[in-house]
């Protein structure tokens, strides 16, 4: 990837909805050019998907839950188990792999505390290989962001 790719990128990660005329206005291309470096930069999974984010407080998901989990065993069959379920449920936003004292760390958002209360006791505690698990309730969120730090010549990246 050269300077423009990464120009490309970083206006795409903050206005992913962009027309690609504006886009290849703003990286300094034209609009050929510019479609054939997006098409290249998708083909090569570089830019895996857009995507619209939503607030989850306005869709009524007002809780995150950070659920540290510990397995029984460690066997291959067990680890692939844990993983596939886990990306089954749509209540588990985001799923770790750990090194340390935990096996995986999970984002889950849920209502309430009730709502995540259930979903412990009828489903994660059932999660194949499961042998414990401490939960942390966020208080509030000070920064989420979809947005990785691209270096784009000699700025810092945001």
């Amino acid at each position: 990837m050269d300077r423009i790719d990464l120009k490309i990128l970083d206006v795409l990660q903050r206005e992913s909805d962009i027309p690609t005329a504006l886009l290849a206005e703003r990286v300094g291309l034209s609009h050929t050019p510019c479609w054939r470096r997006l098409k290249k930069l998708e083909q090569s999974g570089v830019i895996r998907e857009r995507a619209v984010i939503l607030d989850a407080k306005a869709m009524g998901l007002g809780v995150s839950v950070f659920a540290e989990v510990r397995l029984r065993q460690h066997d291959e069959e067990t680890l692939e188990g844990f993983e596939r379920t886990v990306l089954d449920r749509a209540e588990i936003v985001e799923c770790f792999s750990m090194s340390g004292e935990r096996d995986y760390l999970l984002r889950v958002v849920v209502r309430d505390i009730e709502q995540y209360e259930a979903f412990l006791k009828k489903v994660l505690l059932h999660l194949p290989g499961v042998g414990s698990i401490n939960s942390s309730f966020a208080l509030k969120s000070v920064k989420l962001t979809t947005t990785l730090p691209i270096l784009v010549s000699d700025r810092q990246p945001r």
